[in-house]
């Protein structure tokens, strides 16, 4: 597999919330907007980059019988060092992040590509499939809360441009999985084109 095509496979073709339908408790419930997406899947891409990273580095250094308990540790360790940057320079995305920060530790994500990918890949590969999976997680968050945001409350990042809520119901769970799958019905359909081309 060559490196751009390890790098962006995360993007469409295996993106975590599009495709593989990992990360649903954040995806759904992080992004009533376009600001709390991104927040969130940079987060993410914060922690499986560097999962993925230190992982593959210490992969032959971990005995068999104990390699699910100490990529856990790998991970929370990282997801403590965020949340202290967090809280220290970005204490309004942090409050409104709230509990799903903490929840990264067990993000289907993050473990999934430590186990499937890190621990059998070099670092540099396993850094690239840790930036691509991020990157597509947070594409797909960026979006769906712009979407949510865009329909609910007439704004883009927080900048309004219609007077007074619009469809509130997009602001709401139901909303989430309304336009959730919109967004996964999308991304099949330009996927087969694109990948439909390549074959």
């Amino acid at each position: 597999m060559s490196k751009l095509s390890i790098l962006t496979k995360g993007l469409l073709k295996e993106n975590p919330a599009l495709v593989l339908i990992l990360g649903m408790c954040p995806t759904l419930g992080v992004t009533t907007s376009a600001i709390n997406g991104l927040g969130m899947g940079l987060a993410t891409t914060f922690v499986i980059l560097l999962s993925n990273v230190i992982i593959s580095a210490i992969k032959n250094f971990i005995p068999d019988n104990v390699h699910i308990p100490a990529y856990i540790v790998v991970i929370a360790s990282l997801v403590t060092i965020l949340q202290q940057i967090l809280a220290a320079y970005l204490p309004a995305l942090n409050e409104s992040l709230g509990l799903f920060i903490p929840l990264i530790v067990v993000n289907c994500i993050v473990l999934g590509r430590a186990e499937a990918f890190a621990s059998k890949n070099s670092i540099g590969d396993s850094a690239l499939d840790g930036l691509g999976m991020g990157l597509g997680f947070t594409l797909a968050l960026t979006v769906l809360g712009a979407i949510r945001e865009i329909l609910g409350s007439g704004a883009i990042f927080g900048f309004k441009f219609v007077e007074g809520d619009c469809i509130i119901g997009f602001v709401l769970a139901p909303g989430a999985f309304l336009a959730l799958g919109y967004l996964i019905a999308g991304a099949k359909k330009l996927s087969n084109k694109i990948y439909k081309k390549e074959d």
